[in-house]
């Protein structure tokens, strides 16, 4: 193994790696899936822990530098810590993160601590009780919160995902927002995608990047712009004397795509160069029939040089499943 740098056909460095453990989520808000759930994948579909940690220490490897672990849930996955543990170990990897729905985490937040995990990204769609059983369907309000608690006394960074849903949660907004005052959170407002899992036809976007800041704009003027990290996702920006930070992400306009420097590996080991691409190439699949780590290299460096140019031309070149349809529980948050 030659330990390539992964660079992709227009000249981007992959360094990061999103990796779903599960499509199994205990929430059921609308916009990810149907209300009755999906049909699971069975525990054979399912990536092992042993193919997880090889997939990542391979990709390590070539050059991923940080690893985002992702659902489904990943605290609904049985001993998933173990897993977190091993990942935590690996020789070259300079970061591991979890985006979680915080319903089952505050227990494994001093454990978090312990092995290196620095930030977690909790998906809280409204700071009100009854709007959150609206949308998620569960009334699991008081453990979310008890969650984002847990991770600010452990001195863990919080990035709060908020999908912004035009008629569900636009009220949500300001309250959201001022809660950076207070606290040393990053809020970030994220455009609704097609990724419902229920099959039915995306009307289109009401509430787009441009609208929501200006929605924030109209009662915080004094809003500045932050510069945005490299390989950043979000528009930054700050408030002058809150503690914390306000981001927007145009996850369906897809501003960010030019510099996308991150792969995704699914539940079922499916390998997507873009969130929007159909996949193609199963890494579970190729290690349960006896490839050599040489050999996964190959196609990694193959797939990634066949990568779209951005969101816009995956979508369009989609050729299992034309449109969109899929939840994101079984894509990966």
């Amino acid at each position: 193994m030659n330990g390539s740098l992964l660079i992709d056909n227009h000249g981007r460095k992959i360094n990061y790696l999103r990796l779903a453990v599960t499509d199994k989520c205990n929430l059921r808000c609308f916009y990810c899936m149907p209300e009755d759930g999906l049909h699971w994948l069975s525990r054979t579909e399912l990536m092992s822990y042993e193919e997880m940690l090889r997939s990542c220490s391979l990709l390590v490897k070539m050059g991923i530098e940080k690893i985002r672990i992702t659902g489904g849930e990943p605290f609904v996955r049985k001993d998933i810590m173990q897993l977190l543990t091993a990942i935590s170990e690996l020789d070259g990897l300079k970061e591991l993160s979890l985006t979680t729905n915080g319903v089952l985490t505050a227990p494994h937040v001093p454990e978090l601590k312990r092995i290196g995990v620095r930030s977690v990204n909790l998906s809280l769609d409204t700071l009100d009780a009854n709007r959150f059983f609206t949308i998620t369907r569960r009334d699991e309000f008081a453990q979310v919160m008890a969650t984002l608690e847990a991770l600010l006394k452990h001195g863990i960074e919080v990035k709060i995902n908020a999908v912004v849903m035009d008629g569900k949660n636009t009220q949500d907004i300001l309250p959201l927002v001022q809660m950076t005052k207070e606290l040393p959170v990053s809020v970030r407002f994220i455009e609704e995608m097609p990724f419902n899992g229920d099959g039915h036809v995306y009307t289109g976007l009401q509430w787009d990047y441009i609208r929501i800041l200006e929605e924030i704009k109209s009662h915080y003027p004094q809003i500045q712009k932050l510069p945005d990290p490299s390989y950043s996702t979000a528009y930054n920006y700050q408030i002058p004397g809150h503690q914390g930070t306000v981001g927007i992400i145009a996850a369906y306009s897809r501003t960010f795509c030019g510099t996308c420097n991150r792969i995704r590996i699914t539940p079922q080991g499916e390998l997507k160069t873009c969130l929007y691409d159909d996949g193609g190439l199963n890494m579970k699949a190729m290690m349960r029939t006896g490839a050599n780590d040489d050999e996964l290299q190959t196609v990694l460096l193959n797939a990634v040089n066949h990568r779209a140019k951005d969101g816009w031309e995956a979508e369009r070149t989609r050729v299992v499943h034309p449109g969109i349809h899929e939840s994101m529980a079984t894509i990966g948050g």
